[in-house]
Formats: structure tokens, sequence, C-alpha cells
């Protein structure tokens, strides 16, 4: 019984996290160029690895965009972190801010799939949320505490319209024209000298 329990609490093998490391990077790359219909084998090809090890760390194609999103939630958490610091909070929250941008646009050839991430009663909806106004929390903490935005605002507010603003684009080079209305949108929110 022992043996069976060392077994299942040992680290995988360096090659294995390498292998999906590299499946996840080609997942991003190969939905976001080819769409929810892009083939597993796509990936598999992008990553240099096999099929087999594909399905051998994501059974389906809707594990594939869900491990996709959590890893890139994760790392919005991580960029809002080292942005907490910038001697201008403004510009780190529009920098955060773009940066989640890209993030929705990576995400727009799998929301079929990931129709749980807007399902509030998932796992990953829970997640996400927690982690992207927890983020923008902290961004925007710094902006009201150094009184240059205004203080009624909430994560959860501006969480809101950068996803509305992200999910309207649907011309080629949306992007930009987002980052743009959104950038109009933070300078309507800056305190005013009166």
């Amino acid at each position: 019984m022992e043996a069976g329990s060392e077994k299942g609490t040992r680290k995988p093998r360096a090659d294995v996290m390498r292998n999906r490391e590299r499946l996840l990077a080609a997942a991003v790359t190969v939905f976001r160029s080819g769409g929810p219909e892009a083939s597993l084998e796509a990936v598999a090809r992008c990553a240099e690895v096999g099929i087999g090890t594909l399905y051998r760390h994501f059974p389906t194609r809707e594990a594939l965009f869900e491990a996709v999103y959590r890893r890139e939630v994760e790392e919005m958490a991580r960029l809002a972190e080292s942005l907490a610091d910038d001697p201008d909070p403004v510009q780190a929250l529009r920098q955060w801010s773009h940066a989640c941008i890209r993030l929705v646009a990576t995400k727009r050839g799998m929301l079929t799939a990931l129709a749980l991430a807007v399902d509030k009663s998932s796992d990953v909806y829970a997640f996400s949320f927690e982690h992207l106004t927890r983020s923008l929390g902290l961004l925007l903490g710094n902006c009201i505490a150094a009184n240059l935005i205004r203080e009624d605002i909430t994560p959860e507010d501006l969480l809101q319209a950068l996803i509305g603003m992200s999910m309207m684009g649907k011309e080629p080079g949306w992007e930009a024209n987002v980052m743009r209305l959104f950038d109009i949108f933070v300078d309507g929110l800056l305190q005013r000298e009166t």
C-alpha cells in the first residue's frame, strides 16, 4: 500500500512536464490562427510530439482548451503582481488590460468549448473570476490609493467593461481598436482637478 502512495505523490518527470508545456504553447498558436476547428493533430505537430502524447495529457479537446485558459489566467495574475510596484499605476492598469484583451483574442477560437468559463456554476468560471478580479483589484486599488481614479469603480465593473468590449470586436485588427476604446474608458475614470 505504501508503494502506491509514494507513486501517487511522485513528481512528474521533466520530459513529461516539458511536453505538457510545449503542447499548451502550441495550442495557443494553433487555436488562435485556426479557430475551434483546428485539429489536435496540428497542435501535436506544432509541439513536435505524437498525437498519443497529446491525448495522454489532454484526453479531450475541451480538456486542452481549459488547460490553456487556466494557464493564461494564472499568467495574468503573475503579470498583475509584477506591475503592482509600477510608479505609474494607471499605466500598469492599462498594460494589464491590454494583456487581458490579447488573452481574449487567443480564446476567440475556443469560446464554444469554453462555454463553461461563462457558466457561473462552473469551476472554470470561479477560477477565472477569482484570479482576474483579484489581479484587477490589485492594480485598480493602487490607482485609487494614489487618488488617480475615482473610487466608486470596482474590479468587477472594469472586468465587465473589458470583456464586453473584447467580445464585440469581430473584424481583423479588432484588438487595437478595443485597446484604444478601453484606454478612453479608463481616461473617463481619472480624477480631475476641481
